[in-house]
């Protein structure tokens, strides 16, 4: 199956390396050095892995055919694809593409909205809730808040803490 594993940030330095926002739980079985992906847009891939590094909690990636910091700026914002197993036997993990238009309800059976999308961050990612009113609402993907999620049900279901979805309303 086809996922994207990470988004190319800025370009670091002069030799074509990149920042990457990972979007994987499993780095460093994803970024190995001499790895092909495929990418989106499609015209700027496949993208070979020439090298791999930590700098100050940032990954860095550099590319066979991005040499210099012109070839790594001209990437910025493309998506690399992998192709990746599914493990059937990890209940807990999901893919952005099955929970993107489920319905969100909370614990009470009250209709929220649909999910949006998945926010990757450093510390957890957040589910991207689109509220009925046509607003989003970023709700931390834990098991504490997001206590079922039933893709061939078509919901998740949320137990948001008071105020969590009233954030940032004008």
């Amino acid at each position: 199956m086809d996922v994207v594993v990470a988004r190319i940030g800025k370009a670091h330095g002069l030799r074509g390396e990149v920042t990457v926002e990972v979007r994987t739980d499993a780095p460093q079985e994803r970024f190995v050095v001499g790895r092909s992906f495929t990418t989106d847009p499609a015209q700027a891939g496949p993208l070979r892995l020439r090298s791999v590094r930590d700098h100050n909690g940032i990954t860095l990636l550099g590319f066979e055919e991005a040499t210099d910091r012109t070839a790594a700026e001209a990437l910025r914002g493309t998506l690399l694809v992998a192709d990746v197993e599914e493990d059937e036997d990890d209940e807990n993990a999901w893919y952005e593409k099955d929970l993107v238009g489920l319905r969100v309800l909370t614990v009470a059976g009250e209709e929220v909205g649909e999910v949006a999308g998945v926010d990757s961050r450093p510390a957890q990612d957040l589910l991207v809730v689109r509220l009925a009113s046509g607003r989003e609402a970023l709700v931390p993907f834990v098991e504490a808040l997001v206590p079922e999620v039933d893709v061939e049900g078509g919901r998740v279901v949320i137990d948001p803490p008071a105020g969590l979805l009233e954030l940032d309303e004008g």
